[in-house]
């Protein structure tokens, strides 16, 4: 029986986002050099595409459901990130380039970290009720588009504006605006990539500092 719409699409985001990861952990090995996978690494995740969908268990339920009994389900920022990835190592598409990954990862980190502690009762006000559709969040969402837009960053309004026409679509079960946005799996990776840029130009800065360093 064909699950339901939300329950599919679920499955889909989960499924596509693990094949590009499967892809990105293959790293050198599967690359060429414009950034397009070897046939072996492309077949490697047409394999793992297929696998995840097979039915396993008493309750016969494909092993990408029970991934996402542990993952939950994913943010439509995510899915579409991954669909990038996958793009640029099944097709040769051009990969994000490094301010629109800087402004992205710093965005999401900062939402992150002014969601998820007020969520989890570090407050007073819990920033989560904001996803049923407060006419502030709607406010901040279209102002922080319009900057990044005007600053030449065409990712970051793009995300935003899919994740807002899968909640007006009602495509996953949350209907909160945040769980489109954002999980935890993708605020963790944005916290990370954050610090490891932080690390790398504090060195960078102290390596400039030193007497007789070459600038």
């Amino acid at each position: 029986m064909f699950p339901p719409l939300t329950d599919f699409f679920a499955l889909l985001g989960i499924n596509l986002v693990l094949c590009a990861g499967c892809l990105r952990l293959l790293g050198a090995a599967g690359v060429g050099l414009s950034g397009e996978a070897r046939p072996w690494a492309k077949w490697t995740g047409v394999v793992l595409f297929v696998l995840l969908w097979v039915p396993v268990g008493a309750a016969q339920l494909p092993i990408v459901a029970y991934v996402r009994g542990i993952s939950s389900d994913l943010s439509i920022t995510l899915v579409v990130l991954a669909c990038l990835g996958l793009g640029r190592r099944l097709l040769g598409l051009s990969a994000i380039g490094q301010r629109e990954c800087n402004a992205l990862f710093a965005v999401i980190a900062v939402a992150a970290m002014f969601l998820y502690p007020l969520a989890l009762g570090w407050g007073d006000w819990d920033a989560y009720r904001l996803g049923w559709g407060a006419p502030g969040m709607w406010a901040a969402l279209l102002i922080l588009s319009l900057v990044c837009w005007l600053r030449g960053l065409r990712l970051l309004p793009v995300l935003v504006a899919m994740a807002l026409l899968a909640w007006t679509a009602g495509l996953l079960e949350s209907s909160n605006l945040w769980d489109y946005l954002l999980d935890p799996w993708l605020s963790v990776a944005a916290l990370v990539y954050c610090a490891k840029a932080a690390i790398l130009k504090l060195l960078k800065l102290s390596g400039r500092g030193r007497p007789g360093a070459v600038s």
